[in-house]
Order: structure tokens, then C-alpha cells, then sequence
């Protein structure tokens, strides 16, 4: 009791003697309406995906060969649904929040992150479930919470600020994953253009509402199931640099194609531009074969398998690059999605192909270490990485600085291979020309 009487004495101490003025009390009220929301939304987002999944299954058991035509059409149809009614809502939803952070009153902005485009984004992320793609529901929850954290502070007549799409981008990692520690990590590694004082205590704020709510309505879940394994100092000496740039360099590559195809100075990125709808077949196409080839192990999230490979089970050795191929190919298309679930599945798969290198009793801890090490040479958010892993999968504290090492190797591997942040670099795209000009020419 005593201790908890001095964290209130500090608190009070810090508090402002002076009264509240309305509009601080407007955000704050704001902040805590929106955030209940994001909560809510984000257990009814993750409802309505594994029940998406569920029936893409029922479908894969009908006929095998089903889903070689199902899988090519709903890319097409809902490729085609994006480019005419919601090309804001393409892709992870990631970059367009940082896009919005730019000028947080700007036209784009408001378009980016209207509620339109973030139900539109939700809708058509459990569509691409429905066919099978290899998206993750994470990304666009970022989206969607900072949408709904924008209206909200509309609705109550607050000046929007980038830290409000800050703060509602964070509570959509937190409730998606429930991690909350993981959102503010990512807020401050991926979203926060200047991070401030004001801004932590807002997202700080959203994070914590967002989260109970989704504990009370969800239960104190462990994303990935408990895993208490641990490694030796010897085997962590080998199995982090080991995992940090295979995972790195594959992490890499795959930031590296994905820009190449869909990066707004991609290579490619013009041709599929050209021809939207024959992309989306064509990659609908290499999703559904990669699908029936593997036995349906790389459809979807890739949750299921990546659970199965912690708790001890075993997969074959082409899972992960096949579940690259997989995500790469969904990510090309257009279609709404994210790359968080599916890049920790594609980790958990690399990671597998480590573990005869090591006792078998370390499996799960390298398996962990993979899954770091390619995560962040994706998305190059080694706190972040950390955090979700650790939070996901209630580590022991004995893995946390194994993950640190790797993931910390994994970020200078995947700087090599790729240079740009893939986030950051995909967010160009969604700011207006004259802004992104001017930004090449101060380079």
C-alpha cells in the first residue's frame, strides 16, 4: 500500500494546479470514447477474420481445386473494389497513417484516414480471407483506429494534431495483438514524425484504454500461446547472429521485391499499375497454387502453423519461403491486408530451418529467434519486434535479450539488402505529388 501511496503522491505532485481548460478536457474525452471504440472494433475485425478463414477452409475441404479458381476471382473482384471506391485503402494501412502525420489537417489526410475508407479497409481485409490471401488484420487495424480516432476528435471539435493519428494508430496495434507495451514501441519506432511529451501521454493513454478494453470482452489471451524456453549462453552466442541475419537478409529481399513491385519508384510498379486487374489475377493465381501445393499452409495470417511450430510441432522445410512467396505476391496485388502476421509466420519458417543446428529441446527458442530476425528485417522496428514477440508469447526474461541481439543483427542485416524502411517508403505514395517532389529534391 505504501508503495502505491508514493506512485500517487508523484502523480498528484506532477498534476497541474491550475484548472483544466475545456478543450484539454474535450481531447481527453475524446481520446477515451475513441479509444473504447478501437477496442471493440478491433475483437469485431478479429471475429469476422477467423471467421472468414474458417470458411475459406470449408470451401478448401470441399474440392481441393476449389480454390484455384475462388482464390484468382476474389483478388480480382476485390482489387477491383479498391482501385474504384477505396484506393486509400490498399495495401497495410501502416504507411497512410504515417502519410496523415505529415499535415494532420491537409485534404489527404482527411481522406486517408476518413471513416469511410477505414470501414471500407476493414470490409475488404476479411474479403481477402475469404480468398485465401496471406494478409494479416494488424496493419489495416492501424488504419482503421486511427480513422476512427480522427472522427472522434471531430465529433468533440479538437484540433487535430499528428499525435491524435499517433496515439489512435498504436491503440490499433495494441487491441489487435493485446500487446499494449508493443504499441507504444511502435509508435514511437514507425508512426511518430516528432514524439513529444504530449503526444506519449496521449498514446500512452489510448493504449491503455484500448487494451482493457479488449482484456475485458477477450479475456487475458496470450496471442501465440505461452512459451517458457529458454537457451544457453553458448547456444544464444550462435543462434542469435545466426537468426538475426538469415532472417535479416531474407527480410530484407522481401522489403527490397515488395518496393520493386509496389513502391512508388518501383521497377515494376508502373507495369502493374498499367494493368491493375491482370496483376491481381496473376497473383491471385500464384497464391492459390502456393495454397494447393503446400496444403494449405500458407493461406491466410499464418497463425495456426506459427503457433503449431512454437508449442514444438514440426513443418516442412518450405514453409517459409513458400509463405514469402505467398505474402509477396498478396502484397503486389493491391488488395487491403497487412505483412505483421504473415512476416512472423515467415520468421517462425526460417527459424525452422535453423533448428537441427541445435539440440532439439531449443527449438521453440529458435523458432522465437527467427521469427525476430526476419520481423525486423521487414518492417527494421527492432523494439517493436521484440516487444510483440515477447508479449505474444509470454517469454521468459531470460529470451528477451536473445531477441534484442537478433533482432538488433537483424535490422543492420536488412539495412543492407534494403536501405529504405518499407513503411516509410510506401507512405510516399500516399502524399501528394508536390509534397513527395519536394521532399526528393531536400534529399
Amino acid at each position: 500500500m505504501q508503495f502505491f501511496r508514493r506512485i500517487a503522491d508523484r502523480v498528484a505532485g506532477a498534476l497541474p494546479t491550475e484548472p483544466v481548460q475545456l478543450d484539454d478536457w474535450r481531447r481527453r474525452v475524446a481520446t477515451l470514447v475513441a479509444a473504447l471504440l478501437v477496442g471493440l472494433v478491433a475483437l469485431a475485425f478479429a471475429k469476422m477474420g477467423d471467421l472468414a478463414q474458417s470458411a475459406f477452409s470449408r470451401l478448401e475441404n470441399e474440392a481441393w481445386w476449389l480454390p484455384l479458381i475462388w482464390t484468382p476471382f476474389l483478388f480480382v473482384l476485390f482489387a477491383a473494389i479498391t482501385r474504384r471506391f477505396a484506393p486509400e485503402a490498399r495495401g497495410s494501412g501502416i504507411p497512410q497513417v504515417i502519410a496523415a502525420s505529415h499535415n494532420a489537417e491537409g485534404r489527404y489526410s482527411a481522406r486517408l484516414l476518413s471513416l469511410r475508407v477505414g470501414l471500407s479497409k476493414l470490409f475488404l481485409t476479411v474479403g481477402a480471407l475469404l480468398g485465401g490471401a496471406s494478409v494479416g488484420r494488424e496493419g489495416p487495424t492501424v488504419q482503421v483506429a486511427a480513422a476512427i480516432m480522427v472522427k472522434v476528435h471531430r465529433l468533440f471539435r479538437v484540433k487535430l494534431t499528428p499525435g491524435v493519428m499517433i496515439a489512435g494508430g498504436a491503440a490499433g496495434v495494441s487491441a489487435a495483438f493485446n500487446t499494449p507495451l508493443a504499441g507504444i514501441a511502435f509508435a514511437i519506432e514507425e508512426l511518430a514524425v516528432a514524439y513529444e511529451q504530449r503526444v506519449a501521454v496521449l498514446v500512452m493513454a489510448a493504449v491503455m484504454i484500448s487494451g482493457l478494453t479488449s482484456l475485458g470482452i477477450a479475456g487475458d489471451y496470450i496471442y501465440f500461446g505461452q512459451m517458457g524456453a529458454s537457451l544457453p549462453v553458448s547456444t544464444v552466442l550462435v543462434a542469435a547472429p545466426l537468426a538475426g541475419i538469415v532472417g535479416g537478409v531474407a527480410g530484407g529481399l522481401f522489403s527490397r521485391w515488395l518496393l520493386a513491385l509496389r513502391g512508388p519508384e518501383g521497377r515494376f510498379s508502373s507495369l502493374l499499375g498499367k494493368r491493375p486487374m491482370l496483376a491481381a489475377l496473376a497473383c491471385g493465381l500464384l497464391v492459390a497454387v502456393l495454397g494447393v501445393v503446400t496444403g494449405g499452409m500458407t493461406w491466410g495470417t499464418g497463425y495456426e502453423p506459427t503457433r503449431a511450430l512454437l508449442e514444438g510441432g514440426e513443418s516442412a522445410l518450405w514453409f517459409g519461403p513458400a509463405k514469402l512467396l505467398s505474402t509477396l505476391a498478396t502484397a503486389a496485388s493491391g488488395l487491403p491486408g497487412g505483412i505483421f502476421a504473415p512476416s512472423l509466420a515467415v520468421g517462425a519458417g526460417f527459424g525452422e530451418l535453423l533448428t537441427p543446428l541445435f539440440p532439439s529441446d531449443d527449438a521453440g527458442a529458435i523458432i522465437l529467434l527467427g521469427m525476430a530476425g526476419y520481423f525486423v528485417g521487414v518492417v527494421r522496428a527492432p523494439l517493436t519486434a521484440v516487444i510483440i514477440l515477447a508479449e505474444t508469447t509470454a517469454s521468459s526474461s531470460s529470451m528477451i535479450l536473445p531477441l534484442f541481439a537478433t533482432a538488433l543483427i537483424g535490422d543492420w542485416a536488412g539495412s543492407l539488402v534494403c536501405k529504405q524502411r518499407l513503411y516509410h517508403a510506401l507512405a510516399k505514395d500516399f502524399l501528394p505529388k508536390q509534397e513527395t517532389a519536394e521532399k526528393a529534391g531536400s534529399a
